[in-house]
């Protein structure tokens, strides 16, 4: 699930949540679909005891999202 994004500078971040039961392969699927269709890449991944793992994604702002900026 997506939840909300934070803009950073040139950066745009996305934190990912896998639940527990979701197996390597599966989530580097997951991973690389949102790295070839949308331009995301991975920045920071955390383990939780509980299995789940949340994953920051992130991608440079492009010019057409950045406000006061004529395209």
């Amino acid at each position: 699930m997506m939840g909300d994004g934070v803009v950073d500078g040139d950066w745009e971040y996305r934190p990912l949540r896998l639940p527990a039961g979701v197996s390597r392969r599966t989530a580097t699927t997951q991973l690389t679909i949102h790295a070839e269709f949308a331009g995301w890449e991975l920045s920071r991944t955390l383990l939780f005891g509980d299995g789940s793992r949340k994953v920051w994604l992130r991608r440079k702002r492009t010019a057409a999202l950045m406000p006061g900026v004529i395209t």
